[in-house]
């Protein structure tokens, strides 16, 4: 099991995530892209290597997004048609999210087991999310979840935001 925390910088061009280990050594960090299109993550370890990339579709009818790690094309989140409130559909294989993750409260669950567990903390400047990961196999999967997960939420954000005024 392991421990991890992602920090979204706060005062910077494009968004940037930290994460870093429970002894606070970065491990990973994100850069989001600055005035590009399609808005595009790059999920970097620490010797700067690139592992994984988060993509937003630009000709989609709902918010759309691609997670690719170490090349693999994974995970689709789309956002769904509703009424009411907004819902998301995750698709990758085996691999389901439960739980409040509109809050950034849930876990990830692979073929019935846990795999992470995901709490956002709210006593912070920035986002901050703890994340516990049972199965380190899908660690980079998981951290790029929590960021595409926080890309759809503040994409959602913009969105709601434009349209109230």
């Amino acid at each position: 099991m392991r421990k991890l925390y992602i920090k979204q910088k706060v005062f910077s061009i494009g968004e940037k995530f930290n994460v870093s280990d429970a002894n606070q050594e970065m491990i990973y960090h994100v850069q989001g892209s600055f005035l590009k299109i399609p808005k595009q993550f790059t999920i970097y370890d620490r010797n700067d290597q690139i592992i994984g990339e988060i993509t937003k579709k630009i000709l989609a009818l709902l918010p759309q997004f691609t997670v690719t790690i170490d090349g693999y094309s994974d995970i689709v989140i789309k956002k769904e048609l509703t009424l009411f409130k907004a819902r998301y559909h995750i698709e990758v294989e085996g691999i389901s999210v439960q739980g409040n993750w509109w809050d950034m409260d849930f876990e990830v669950v692979k073929d019935g087991l846990q795999i992470a567990e995901i709490h956002k903390r709210w006593v912070s400047f920035g986002d901050t999310y703890e994340v516990t990961i049972q199965d380190e196999r899908y660690e980079k999967m998981i951290i790029a979840l929590v960021v595409a997960i926080d890309c759809v939420k503040a994409d959602d954000d913009a969105t709601a935001a434009s349209a109230s005024t």
